[in-house]
């Protein structure tokens, strides 16, 4: 493998080019959440062959991705977040979980498994609002008021260093993908039943569908948004 992709981390690499998620995703690569490992360390934990992965990354057609987000300004990145991903989940969660009632209703008698993927979600949506809520209300102020101009009207965080909340929104997005990997083993990998209906169809194509936008949800976050915020928040104060 080519040194330098080798020692690249993930994260970094997706950063600067989202196209290559996908090519992840392929070989069963986790960038959101292990975006901070190597690409040689990624593969030997996915079991992936890491030349075919270099083959795939180089492969890409050339030219700028109009994904690539990793030198937009803090202000631009946080409104993209919250308009596109936050804004994504508050509409998909409850979708998602009327879906699930209803096939409980309809499918739990031969389709046990039904319950247990319901109660899996539900968990997941209850704190998954309420990480919302503290990234919204409490850590992305912060983080906009660390990125502002000059320091008149500036004020010390009430949790310290910008790491220790950027610590618990990390550990949630690692639960909120744990629980995403029992519901995609749950489903099969999201294929429906011979026996399952339109409902049954659909509800599972959403399912996927958050999967995908929490990916990149996470992988702005971990990757781009808070290393960004440390390292402004060091300049700030060294």
């Amino acid at each position: 493998m080519n040194d330098r992709l080798e020692h690249a981390t993930v994260g970094d690499l997706v950063a600067s080019d989202f196209r290559r998620a996908g090519i992840f995703e392929r070989h069963g690569i986790d960038f959101c959440c292990g975006g901070r490992r190597s690409l040689g360390e990624a593969c030997r934990l996915a079991a992936a062959d890491p030349e075919a992965v270099l083959r795939d990354l180089r492969d890409l057609p050339p030219g700028d991705s109009e994904d690539d987000v990793a030198d937009w300004p803090i202000e631009q990145l946080i409104d993209h977040i919250e308009s596109k991903h936050h804004s994504y989940v508050r509409a998909a969660m409850p979708r998602i979980a009327g879906y699930l009632t209803k096939l409980v209703a309809v499918h739990g008698a031969r389709h046990p498994e039904l319950s247990l993927l319901e109660s899996t979600f539900r968990h997941l949506r209850a704190d998954f609002e309420q990480h919302l809520v503290k990234e919204e209300e409490i850590l992305f102020p912060y983080i906009r008021q660390l990125a502002s101009n000059g320091n008149f009207g500036f004020r010390v965080s009430p949790f310290g260093s910008v790491e220790n909340p950027i610590r618990m929104m990390e550990r949630e997005h690692r639960d909120a993908g744990d629980e995403m990997l029992i519901i995609r083993d749950l489903t099969c990998g999201y294929r429906a039943p011979s026996d399952g209906c339109t409902t049954y169809s659909v509800c599972l194509s959403e399912l996927k569908a958050f999967e995908a936008d929490l990916h990149r949800h996470v992988h702005l976050e971990n990757n781009v948004l808070f290393p960004k915020a440390v390292a402004l928040e060091q300049r700030r104060f060294q």
